[in-house]
């Protein structure tokens, strides 16, 4: 009897780009998991759906794809909610991940301090975030708990913000790079811009217990002058991390150079297995439906204080779409005033 041929397939990477996509990766030989996110389509749908400005836009982008990153890695169909609040120029962004793939955006932004910050040379996103918290929900139905977690936002970037979150709340030694441009194209009618994001993150995920302990967070419970809990890096990690390090914006924006090939770049040495890719779109869950369900949940009073030219007009903050209602078309079924 012929013996099964149980190998792994090998090929080589695939050198045609796919634009919203999410493709998961191996590195066995490293103990390393980590997930490439490459957007187009659906950050230019969200981001040049909002007028906003560049570097407002290009932090919203940021954290599209850390939520598509993080959102992507639930094992059941629920809600990831990446949302910051804080006292710099941006005071919050909401980014909601559907799963599975649809997500939606928008920031909230005091113009004239960013528009400061812009004629400063100081749109950096940790100073237009300023000091605050990042908070990341995972909602998995109403007949479930909810699980947040929060992290300071201390002048630091999203980026930083993430380790941080990693480092406490999930003890996973982790990295992830984010970048957001804008691609500018030659059009009939002149030069036209579209938004890019993409993103890599990566996890180290032994099976050794031993090798999966970390230090000790500081200061923890320990008495005051007592010294700081270290354990050495493992040397897998220190490799997986490093070849992170080195990646540029332009490779995890370039719409010529696919998933694939940059995780071949990046750890073709040691060996790397990618997965199926999954889908990622712009999508937002507003109808009309269910904003005449919420107006409907406002007292009378409230709803006659929202009549402009004997009309309510709701315009949804994710996506824009504006809906119009006539005062008589949703009294039925309302609270009391």
């Amino acid at each position: 009897m012929n013996d099964p041929q149980i190998g792994i397939p090998s090929r080589a990477p695939a050198a045609e780009a796919v634009d919203d996509t999410i493709l998961p990766f191996a590195v066995k030989s490293l103990d390393l998991r980590g997930r490439i996110v490459r957007l187009g389509a659906a950050a230019d749908t969200i981001l040049s759906g909002h007028d906003y400005p560049a570097p407002v836009a290009k932090l919203l982008g940021e954290a599209i794809v850390l939520t598509v990153m993080l959102g992507s890695s639930l094992k059941f169909d629920g809600r990831f909610i990446l949302q910051t609040q804080s006292d710099g120029p941006v005071g919050m962004l909401v980014v909601n991940f559907n799963s599975p793939g649809k997500v939606r955006a928008c920031a909230r932004f005091d113009a004239e301090r960013v528009a400061a910050a812009i004629g400063a040379n100081a749109a950096e996103p940790g100073k237009l975030l300023g000091h605050g918290h990042l908070a990341m929900t995972i909602d998995q139905g109403p007949e479930m708990s909810r699980y947040q977690g929060l992290v300071p936002l201390e002048g630091g970037d999203l980026e930083q913000a993430a380790h941080e979150y990693f480092l406490r709340s999930e003890q996973i030694p982790t990295r992830v790079r984010l970048a957001v441009a804008e691609e500018f194209r030659a059009g009939k009618n002149g030069p036209r811009h579209h938004w890019r994001a993409g993103g890599i993150l990566l996890q180290f995920l032994p099976n050794s217990t031993e090798r999966a302990r970390q230090a000790d967070l500081d200061p923890g419970d320990a008495p005051s002058g007592t010294a700081r809990h270290v354990l050495p890096e493992d040397e897998a990690w220190i490799e997986g991390r490093s070849l992170v390090e080195t990646i540029d914006d332009i490779e995890l924006l370039d719409p010529a150079l696919s998933s694939e090939r940059l995780a071949y770049r990046l750890f073709h040495e040691p060996g790397v297995r990618v997965f199926r890719a999954a889908p990622v779109e712009a999508h937002c869950s507003c109808s009309r439906d269910s904003v005449e369900n919420m107006l409907r949940s406002f007292p009378q009073a409230d709803r006659d204080d929202m009549v402009e030219d004997g009309k309510i007009t709701v315009t949804c903050e994710f996506c824009s779409s504006t809906y119009t209602f006539r005062p008589n078309e949703i009294t039925a079924g309302c609270f009391p005033a």
